[in-house]
């Protein structure tokens, strides 16, 4: 025990103070009448100076052992806080048209645009955990919050855009309501995280009715994004007969393909990337808004660069530890009864 120590010793009852301060007592008071015992009897008794010291040495002992002496030591801990990236990706039709651009001069489908972003994303937040949710006509949650990087690549991969009969237009606000669910969940298992939300869509919203805010989901972001994905030229969407078609087929011009046509002119109609509507959804959420084209790519963007202020945190908390001091009294009181136990023998035998 260095002087440090000595100086931070207290008492700390192990039972509680009354139950600590009761036993203590009874024990003292034993002491005392082992002593006036002796005093008393002295002469007519054959216990020693030493017996009697020892006896009331462990009930002293005892009594310290009930109030818990304890030094006070300041230990240093440190609190992780990681980074937790949410992803919304539209499968509407409109993901299909093959006029998106990725970093360079090659063109692909919007979709196909979008899983080269998610590829990226999961190399910059390469330290962090993920959750994914797609929509189109409805939206759902595909994977709940991993930090495993492969689980989010595979599920971008097997992206699809949905069949133009199950089609209900583009709804820009369909994942407002798994997202809340996601974040609000989210946030209240680990509260000192950093939550980042990546929407990607081509912005294009074509179902009736009025498009519901994204305010809500602000409270439970640290940042957010909006991709767009496609160009504002626009290009004829391919219509999806049956099934979930992967979006790498669905490229004009291929075979007899057929194109979703526009009630109004009887002819192919043509999806536009709209960065307004996405610009807008990214005011409502605090964040900003990045186009996807052939000059910009995520790794190579300012998104690269915040990442890096959402890395593991590690703060350090100074705290104030109580630790219990009861071996060397525990020893010297084992070491006491067991003389005590040794001198009641011998005493034994002798009588015999």
């Amino acid at each position: 025990m260095n002087l440090e120590n000595l100086m931070t010793l207290r008492f700390n009852p192990a039972l509680g103070w009354p139950a600590g301060i009761a036993i203590a007592l009874i024990m003292i008071g034993f002491a005392i009448a082992v002593v006036a015992t002796h005093r008393r009897r002295k002469g007519e008794s054959d216990e020693t100076l030493w017996a009697c010291i020892r006896r009331c040495a462990i009930c002293i002992i005892i009594a310290l052992l009930a109030l818990t002496p304890s030094t006070v030591a300041s230990t240093t801990s440190r609190a992780v806080n990681t980074t937790d990236v949410v992803i919304a990706t539209d499968v509407t039709g409109s993901m299909a048209v093959a006029d998106a651009q990725y970093g360079s001069s090659k063109t692909l489908t919007r979709l196909d645009a979008a899983k080269k972003a998610i590829n990226d994303l999961t190399g910059i937040y390469d330290d962090s955990s993920f959750a994914a949710v797609h929509f189109g006509a409805n939206a759902t949650l595909d994977v709940p919050l991993t930090p495993d990087i492969g689980a989010i690549r595979n599920w971008a991969t097997g992206l699809r855009t949905e069949p133009t009969a199950v089609s209900a237009g583009s709804n820009l606000d369909a994942p407002i309501d798994p997202l809340l669910v996601t974040l609000k969940q989210m946030r209240a298992a680990h509260p000192h995280d950093k939550i980042v939300l990546y929407y990607i869509s081509d912005g294009e919203q074509t179902s009736a009715g009025s498009r519901r805010t994204f305010s809500s989901l602000r409270a439970y972001l640290d940042d957010a994004f909006t991709l767009a994905v496609g160009s504002t030229q626009g290009g004829r969407i391919p219509e999806v007969k049956a099934g979930l078609t992967d979006s790498s087929s669905d490229q004009p011009g291929t075979g007899d393909q057929d194109w979703v046509k526009d009630p109004a002119t009887g002819q192919p109609g043509i999806s536009k990337m709209d960065k307004k509507n996405l610009s807008a959804i990214a005011d409502e959420m605090s964040g900003k808004c990045i186009v996807l084209d052939r000059s910009h790519r995520l790794d190579k963007s300012s998104v690269a660069s915040v990442s890096k202020h959402f890395r593991d945190v590690n703060t350090p908390k100074r705290r104030k530890r109580v630790m219990p001091l009861v071996w060397p009294l525990s020893i010297v009181l084992a070491l006491a009864l067991t003389m005590e136990m040794g001198s009641w023998l011998t005493n034994s035998r002798r009588l015999l």
